[in-house]
């Protein structure tokens, strides 16, 4: 069973590993890294991992039992006890209802592990996939978007009923 982990010096390789392999996939539904990424992917990495050490964000990898990373799921822009989600799934784990446990998971730790009470999310309309995901993890729409020119929605979860919820499902926090 995949683990969600926080966000570690020793992922950097693994996670490397993920973007690559999955650069054209992710294409398809978000905006490219782009070249520069993958040339200062170290930097870029350790970056986060301050960033995360200041409380502004709080990243995790989805990792399977070889510790290759299947997912990202990751709070961001933290602020006045709230935070803006975002997640990736690697092509070959898709459909697999990876990303709905993990955004479940996630919800749990926001609450009871970083003290957050809302979280934010956003993808396009042609997403069907992930607006799947957070429809069935609490999230509602909240109005339309535009993402890099493409029509999308808007979602808010409220997360003071995620520990409730997650004893409700045995998942604990």
């Amino acid at each position: 069973m995949p683990e969600l982990q926080r966000l570690r010096p020793d992922h950097a390789r693994a996670l490397l590993a993920f973007e690559r392999e999955n650069r054209a996939y992710f294409a398809l539904s978000i905006s490219d890294r782009g070249d520069d990424y993958f040339a200062h992917f170290a930097v870029r990495h350790q970056n986060l991992l301050t960033e995360q050490d200041s409380g502004l964000s709080h990243f995790h990898v989805l990792v399977d039992d070889s510790g290759a990373v299947l997912g990202r799921v990751n709070l961001f822009g933290v602020t006045d006890g709230s935070a803006e989600l975002g997640y990736r799934i690697a092509e070959r784990s898709a459909g697999q209802g990876l990303a709905t446990a993990a955004v479940r998971r996630i919800c749990v730790l926001a609450a009871a592990d970083y003290g957050l009470t809302t979280l934010r999310a956003v993808t396009t309309l042609d997403n069907a996939g992930s607006r799947a995901v957070l429809t069935r993890t609490g999230f509602i729409s909240t109005g339309d978007v535009q993402l890099n020119g493409r029509p999308g929605l808007r979602f808010v979860r409220d997360l003071r009923r995620a520990l409730n919820d997650s004893a409700l499902d045995g998942e604990g926090g």
